[in-house]
């Protein structure tokens, strides 16, 4: 198709989950409405549209897991279920009027940065367009990763990702595999576990597992939080307060988590009477270096009479024959892999090639960095939400994502304020000093100082996800951009704006 008839757009946003619809609303209240929502899929929820497997749930309150502008006084729980957030973000979609901007089943196949036109190149499954600044929202938890077991191909059952769950296939009465033992798996386990002939969980490595202070908001609480709007901005409060208190203690004094763990294994204890299997179930690291799981399920469904524990990976398979990493041997129907999601090799990453002819994900092949975890140099007006470093161990992302969203209205009122055919891009020099003195703060957190090895951490052993401060912190250093940090690009004088080769222009701080 010829460049006249790409339909070109102010704001190109990639993803319709927590990130993309938040960008949308955000654009709008900017009075920015020529923008378009890119959505791979059918429907809008990010990974709560994709993450439906039985027990799905946050494990983040409900009233701190949710937009500040977009409050639900309506939550049925504390920490509510995959469909109550998905029910929730399509009311989002709808209240906002983001519905006309929403291009469903438009996965995008290819961003190219034109250097001329000073615009991004945008080819997708429901064809091509056009757009000055590209906001990527595709989020880390989304194409799910699934190990390479030799002879998987081999095996005659059902094989499923957690993130991709087959509602069509029965697990009643099958032997079941359980492949990890994260976030989702512990969900899985206590869902399916009454229903399975037999489950074996394979386990690399044992969670923390804390309990989960989970219950009914009753009647009176909702009439309460709707009636009385304070009440529910000072639960929310309340929450986030007590996550911002604890925070130190995972960032400077890891050492200070020991009463944690002594809850985690008093936790544990009260559910598995087995010592043998309590300690394969007693991790070797600090408390805090993973994910710090949450569950009141888990270990009594692990203590059933029709689950098995490998405690050891999933070395290969031979047929319907699963083999351990230790050379124990288990017989199974179906296996499902809670085995998580390309977080530090993000797939966008592939097809974004910017202003020096290379895709990010070359840029990033010694770890992931961008400019306030939002710009990454040589991709000039190119956002990403839950970027490098923004993600938390303890608290809210939703959080993360409005401070985010404050950084993206001010880049595009410094573009309007600069005027014309513009785009901004971060300096490789300020991108560089950000990610040092993060990586400095890391130095002593308990993610990178905890012992284990989690995937927080890139293939070179370096912490590129987690943010080493507090949420109130990480408000105040996106609250606007400084165009200190950005070579402005403008088109030479005389030239049509929108052809003309791009130039650097230098800015005064």
């Amino acid at each position: 198709m010829a460049e006249r008839e790409r339909r070109h757009v102010r704001v190109a946003v990639i993803g319709s989950g927590f990130g993309g619809l938040g960008a949308a609303v955000r654009l709008r209240r900017q009075g920015i409405t020529d923008f378009v929502i890119l959505e791979r899929a059918g429907a809008v929820g990010g990974t709560w549209r994709d993450n439906s497997y039985p027990g799905c749930a946050c494990d983040v309150p409900s009233h701190l897991y949710s937009f500040s502008f977009a409050p639900n006084p309506e939550w049925p729980r504390n920490f509510s279920g995959q469909p109550h957030i998905r029910a929730y973000l399509e009311r989002v979609a709808d209240t906002f009027g983001l519905r006309p901007h929403l291009r469903l089943n438009s996965e995008v196949r290819s961003l190219r940065w034109d250097a001329e036109a000073l615009h991004w190149e945008v080819e997708t499954a429901g064809g091509p367009l056009t757009a000055d600044v590209v906001v990527s929202a595709t989020g880390p938890l989304s194409d799910p990763k699934t190990p390479d077991i030799p002879g998987l191909d081999t095996f005659p059952g059902k094989v499923s990702h957690s993130a991709r769950w087959d509602h069509d296939y029965d697990l009643r009465g099958k032997r079941v595999a359980m492949i990890g033992t994260g976030a989702s798996a512990i969900q899985i386990v206590p869902a399916i576990q009454p229903d399975v002939e037999r489950l074996t969980l394979f386990q690399r490595t044992p969670p923390w597992v804390l309990p989960r202070a989970d219950r009914k908001i009753s009647a009176a609480e909702k009439w309460l939080h709707t009636k009385l709007p304070a009440t529910r901005a000072a639960r929310r409060g309340l929450l986030w307060g007590i996550r911002e208190l604890q925070v130190s203690a995972f960032t400077k004094r890891p050492n200070e988590l020991g009463l944690l763990e002594f809850l985690a294994r008093n936790h544990m204890k009260k559910a598995v009477k087995d010592p043998a299997l309590r300690a394969a179930l007693t991790p070797d690291y600090r408390i805090g270096c993973k994910r710090i799981l949450l569950s009141n399920t888990y270990y009594p469904a692990l203590a059933q009479p029709n689950v098995d524990l490998v405690a050891a990976g999933l070395k290969e398979v031979r047929g319907s024959t699963l083999v351990g990493t230790d050379g124990s041997e288990v017989e199974a129907d179906a296996i499902v892999f809670g085995t998580g999601f390309h977080v530090t090799d993000m797939p966008i990453a592939q097809r974004v090639t910017g202003a020096h002819g290379t895709t990010l994900a070359e840029e990033w092949k010694d770890g992931m960095e961008a400019l306030r975890g939002t710009s990454a140099a040589g991709f000039p007006n190119f956002l990403t939400l839950i970027g490098p470093n923004t993600g938390l161990g303890n608290s809210s992302m939703i959080l993360m994502i409005e401070a985010q969203l404050n950084y993206l209205a001010d880049f595009m009122r410094q573009l309007d304020v600069l005027g014309g055919k513009i785009a901004l891009d971060a300096r490789p020099s300020a991108v560089q000093d950000w990610n040092r003195r993060i990586q400095q703060r890391m130095t002593r957190t308990v993610w990178n100082v905890g012992g284990c090895d989690s995937w927080y951490l890139d293939a070179n052993g370096r912490n590129t996800t987690v943010w080493p401060g507090t949420t109130g912190e990480f408000k105040k250093v996106t609250r606007q951009v400084d165009l200190a940090e950005y070579e402005v690009l403008r088109p030479p004088s005389g030239r049509p704006a929108d052809r003309s080769a791009g130039t650097h222009t230098e800015v005064a701080a």
